[in-house]
């Protein structure tokens, strides 16, 4: 039997941008009710070899999908606003540069800082060894990280334009779970389907936290400054090994495991998703016909 496409998505604002292997495509509703199509080839880096390569290939298209995801969000607020402003070249690299700095600094560094705080206050008061006193510091940065991740999610989520766009999520995942169930891509067929998908970035970012849990504890004692240089500098690995687990669990889903393995992943998705409408449906349907029109006409393989 051959392999299913793997294809993978992301809400924008009033809509849905589905990425296929050599294509892309984002659906939007218009304020006047139409359906906004746009679609474009995707860039060569997906035909390297590099995206071969296990651990490379996760930043390479982790990278590239951070940039895309940027462009598709300018697209779909363009379509709203009925401006015609671009985002590419040097002001995306600089939009992407200080949105990944604020990342950074929220769920890196500000914990690593309150990690090492912790230390230092609680070092007279225990008879813990420098050691002891790190794993604790290091598990309880990790402990924190995790709760900033679910606290700005939820926060977050409490905004009304922010729930629309968490439901054209909820419509992305439902659209994509049809497909490799075999299911006729209609509204009310792609309803029936869950919110929760595998290869979610929300997923992705859950196990990214967790393994940093693990990895920055393995390090032991240190003073501040390199505390914040190695949480910088390993969060490449740290993607990298998250993406490649993502990539695992997401093709053995019929493991029972593995099934339960993904729970904490599954259940997070409940945060970043909402129950579309039909309509909403109806625009994450016509992104991905469109998307795998693209990929047709193109004349190239969507297998991957």
């Amino acid at each position: 039997m051959n392999q299913l496409p793997t294809y993978g998505g992301q809400a924008v604002i009033e809509g849905v941008m589905m990425r296929g292997a050599r294509a892309v495509a984002i659906a939007m509703r218009a304020p006047d009710k139409r359906i906004v199509l746009h679609t474009e080839k995707l860039s060569g880096i997906y035909k390297s070899r590099l995206t071969k390569i296990p651990f490379l290939r996760g930043l390479v298209v982790l990278w590239d999908a951070l940039g895309l995801g940027m462009r598709a969000l300018t697209i779909s607020a363009n379509v709203q606003t009925g401006e015609d402003e671009k985002l590419e070249g040097p002001a995306l690299y600089l939009t992407l540069g200080l949105s990944l700095a604020f990342g950074i600094g929220l769920f890196f560094l500000l914990p690593a800082g309150a990690g090492w705080l912790f230390e230092r206050v609680f070092a007279p008061l225990t008879a813990l060894n420098a050691t002891g006193l790190a794993w604790i510091g290091n598990l309880l940065e990790g402990v924190a990280r995790l709760a900033l991740l679910i606290g700005y999610i939820y926060a977050i989520g409490q905004i009304e334009d922010i729930k629309r766009v968490f439901a054209y999520h909820g419509a992305e995942h439902k659209t994509i779970n049809a497909f490799e169930a075999g299911e006729e891509l209609t509204p009310e067929n792609v309803a029936r389907y869950s919110l929760e998908h595998p290869r979610c970035g929300t997923a992705f970012l859950l196990t990214l936290i967790l393994v940093s849990i693990l990895i920055f504890t393995l390090l032991g004692p240190m003073p501040l400054l390199w505390r914040l240089v190695t949480r910088v500098l390993l969060i490449p690995v740290l993607a990298a090994l998250a993406y490649e687990y993502i990539r695992w669990t997401a093709a053995h889903m019929g493991n029972p495991f593995v099934h339960w393995l993904v729970k904490p992943n599954m259940a997070l998705q409940r945060l970043t998703t909402r129950e579309p409408s039909l309509d909403m449906l109806e625009v994450a349907i016509a992104s991905f016909e469109a998307m795998r029109l693209e990929e047709q006409n193109q004349g190239d393989k969507v297998i991957v």
